[in-house]
């Protein structure tokens, strides 16, 4: 690569891999008050390596009206289909919110696995 190719090839601030069963866990302990701080996080992170999407603020407004369970998702499997590969998740992820404690678990599992997985594939 030349120099004048590196230097315009964005610089992207990889967020961080977090593990889906510590997620899960402070979920679970905190009676789900964790998520008002899980969510504003990745959406921080994924505005921060994008470049657009909604930051952290608005993420977590959305969350009141049921908006980032959907969102959240569906900017993890567009990140992926910016680097060319297969999202691994969706908005439709989202509906896991419905289904009681064992929905909740899939749907950190899917979300937070994939996103993790994708950081760690770019810090490496």
């Amino acid at each position: 690569m030349t120099e004048s190719a590196v230097a315009a090839e964005p610089s992207r601030a990889v967020g961080t891999p977090r593990s889906p069963g510590t997620v899960i866990v402070l979920a679970l302990i905190t009676f789900g008050i964790y998520g008002l701080v899980w969510y504003p996080r990745n959406f921080a992170e994924l505005k921060a390596y994008r470049g657009k999407g909604v930051g952290g603020l608005g993420g977590l407004l959305l969350l009141f009206v049921m908006v980032s369970p959907f969102l959240l998702p569906s900017y993890v499997g567009e990140l992926y289909k910016e680097d060319g590969r297969e999202a691994p998740v969706s908005g439709m992820t989202g509906l896991w919110n419905f289904v009681p404690l064992v929905g909740l678990i899939i749907y950190i599992s899917k979300v937070q696995g994939a996103l993790s997985r994708f950081w760690e594939s770019k810090s490496g």
